[in-house]
């Protein structure tokens, strides 16, 4: 077992070395270059929101003060029948700023997929031919809009993924979530750039109009509770054959909440989980199943080894192949991400990570998550 389990180790090491090659020759976006927008563009911001009341005012008044003219851009909340006062807010916020800022309600009623019910709706109305989303407790810098309006007009993409991390950590909790969600933002960066898009995240992203109608939306993923960004992803990859991009600019990070609590973060990882339950792209699944086994064999190591005293050098040389290359991946993300007083946490995460790994790998293949006070499938 240990000749096997030092072989998949090896593959797993050679993995991360090739995920910090392609994470290097991601180009970086410049945010200093001169841009001519066509007076015809428009950017549309669709935020779907259910019970935000004490996040939304703040993602508002960071819309406020973007850059990008005004004239460029519409502002679209669509509140999914909120229990708090998350609509009175965006409806006094609209009275008093000069946002192009328009309020969609919904009534509640039980659907699998509350999240795209409220993008498909926020579009029924969207004006703009690139089409930005994030989401109600985000916060995001000035030239967020400016930097997408850029981009979109220099690469032309059909689908683009933004950077996403945490606010300022407050306790070790937080910090292992920003340094947990930091690797998958920064493996679907480094898959976009080879050519296998696979992840990206909702809270920052932006796609044409178009092309999601090309695709037909959500269709054949509709009754799927998440997935709303990975899925059109995927959709939208596979019907132009390219065309999708990761913008690799700081001015483009999203900042958002983490979870304050074991419970919400469990719900939160088992709402993610589910979408690999029910992708069926295989070499998806393969990466899934070998990252898990990769994963518990470490486990099993990590166990031998405080039992042994760590004196099998054989085997703390598998642990050092695992965790050196997969050290220096986390690194570089950590630092594009600005939080590099986060890099010495780093160590412990991974010695954490193969639990985590074992008990959401076991855990997301059950049906049934709560999310925003909703119980859903």
């Amino acid at each position: 077992m240990i000749f096997v389990g030092g072989v998949a180790v090896l593959v797993y090491a050679v993995a991360c070395i090739w995920l910090c090659i392609m994470w290097n020759r991601i180009r970086v976006q410049s945010s200093s270059k001169e841009y001519i927008l066509p007076l015809d563009f428009k950017l549309s911001v669709i935020i779907p929101v259910r019970n935000e009341a004490a996040n939304i005012h703040v993602l508002l008044s960071d819309l406020q003060v973007q850059y990008l003219p005004k004239k460029y851009f519409e502002v679209i909340v669509v509140d999914d029948a909120s229990t708090d006062r998350t609509a009175e807010i965006v409806e006094d916020f609209g009275v008093k700023n000069d946002l192009d800022l328009k309020l969609i309600k919904l009534i509640d009623k039980p659907v699998n997929a509350p999240k795209k019910r409220a993008i498909t709706e926020g579009l029924a109305i969207a004006t703009g031919q690139l089409i930005v989303t994030t989401d109600g407790d985000c916060r995001v810098g000035e030239r967020w809009l400016e930097t997408y309006a850029k981009t979109y007009l220099e690469t032309q993409a059909h689908f683009i993924s933004g950077p996403v991390t945490f606010v300022d950590e407050k306790n070790s909790f937080h910090c292992f979530q920003t340094i947990e969600f930091s690797s998958l933002i920064g493996t679907g960066a480094c898959l976009l750039e080879a050519g296998y898009p696979t992840m990206c995240n909702g809270a920052n992203l932006a796609y044409e109009r178009k092309a999601f109608e090309a695709v037909g939306g959500y269709s054949g993923v509709d009754q799927i509770a998440s997935g709303d960004d990975e899925f059109l992803l995927q959709k939208i990859n596979q019907f132009y054959g390219g065309g999708v991009y990761f913008l690799k600019n700081q001015t483009a990070i999203v900042r958002t909440q983490p979870q304050e609590s074991w419970k919400a973060f469990y719900q939160q990882r088992i709402r993610w989980g589910s979408k690999w339950a029910v992708n069926k792209r295989v070499a998806t699944m393969i990466v899934a199943v070998f990252v898990f086994l990769v994963n518990t064999f470490t486990l099993l190591i990590l166990t031998s080894t405080l039992i042994d005293n760590f004196q099998d050098k054989l085997i703390n040389t598998i642990l050092i192949v695992k965790f050196l290359p997969e050290f220096l991946f986390l690194s570089l993300i950590i630092r594009f991400l600005k939080k590099n007083r986060l890099i010495p946490c780093i160590p412990l995460v991974q010695l954490f990570y193969p639990m985590y790994v074992l008990l959401f790998g076991i855990v997301s293949q059950r049906k049934g998550y709560e999310w925003k006070g909703r119980k859903l499938k």
